[in-house]
């Protein structure tokens, strides 16, 4: 939580906004203070998860009753997203959450403990039994704990490579970074974290590299956006699988 804030002045100084997901059961339970300055700042708060323990899909039964407490805590935070924890992920079954949007899966990632990507770079729209439906938000980059710490990358370029091979398609580049393995200091960091800088220059990478050319939206932002367009379509909108 001590560097939500580091993290979204990092980003300020960029020219970006972005979403913090927060888990609002459990030892992660983040407070009002946080979530009210990062909206005054124009950032996004959505829920991730209920108590982040993986337990949310492990049945039909449980998972009904905690999205009745997963929607007053969206209800309470006026929130419009929801990811689940470790991008554990059943679609037809966020349904009965009240989003406009769901963000938890990916167009490919082998290190999740449910490796079924979704194969797209686009948003699409998920077609509800309740007639109302949701918009589903894969992200398109690695996460920040795979590339540096799993992998162990010591630079940026995949993170490079793969946002020129997005914008090459037309695509949704939405990633993943987790405050509490961002390094602020300049010295000596533990084993799971990496330098703050490494996220800033791929923000400037964009920034300079794209300019004038993307469009640099909040996850509701899309989200609205595609429920809107989606009855106009004549095609699902999940034109570029890889």
């Amino acid at each position: 939580m001590d560097r939500c804030l580091p993290l979204m002045q990092l980003e300020k100084e960029a020219g970006f906004r972005s979403s913090f997901n927060f888990v609002p059961e459990g030892t992660c339970a983040v407070g009002p203070e946080i979530r009210e300055e990062l909206e005054r700042s124009g950032f996004e708060v959505g829920v991730h998860d209920l108590k982040h323990d993986g337990f949310l899909y492990r049945s039909r039964k449980s998972f009904k009753e905690n999205a009745e407490r997963i929607n007053s805590y969206l209800k309470e935070w006026k929130a419009r997203g929801f990811r689940s924890g470790f991008m554990l992920h059943n679609l037809s079954w966020v349904e009965d959450l009240n989003v406009l949007y769901d963000a938890s899966t990916f167009d490919t990632d082998p290190f999740e403990p449910q490796p079924d990507g979704v194969e797209t770079i686009f948003p699409f729209w998920v077609p509800g039994s309740n007639g109302r439906g949701f918009v589903e938000l894969p992200y398109t980059l690695i996460q920040d704990f795979n590339l540096f710490i799993v992998l162990q990358e010591q630079t940026i370029d995949i993170w490079k490579q793969k946002v020129d091979w997005i914008a090459a398609h037309g695509g949704m580049a939405l990633m993943i970074v987790h405050p509490d393995y961002v390094n602020f200091a300049n010295g000596t960091r533990s084993r799971d974290e990496f330098p703050a800088a490494h996220y800033k220059d791929f923000l400037n990478y964009v920034k300079t590299t794209y300019a004038g050319q993307y469009w640099q939206a909040l996850p509701r932002e899309v989200a609205a956006y595609v429920a809107e367009v989606k009855p106009t379509l004549n095609r699902p909108l999940r034109p570029c699988h890889l």
